[in-house]
């Protein structure tokens, strides 16, 4: 499972053996799941890692709870 941004996944989806992920019956806007496929050799491994880790320095932050 990746977390990439919403204009990678639109062109990722048609071409790279992922798909959306849906957990509850709705997809998942910015993840998707990556077929094993597709993370056959060490170059596609770290091409999938590479776009998490690229999308980590633009996402923000959850807000956090307060504790009770």
């Amino acid at each position: 499972m990746c977390l990439i941004t919403l204009e990678l996944q639109a062109d990722l989806l048609e071409n790279h053996g992922c798909r959306e992920m849906d957990f509850t019956g709705k997809s998942m806007k910015g993840f998707v799941y990556v077929s094993q496929d597709v993370l056959r050799s060490k170059k596609e491994l770290d091409f999938w890692i590479n776009l998490c880790l690229d999308f980590n320095v633009i996402a923000k932050a959850s807000k956090k709870t307060k504790k009770k």
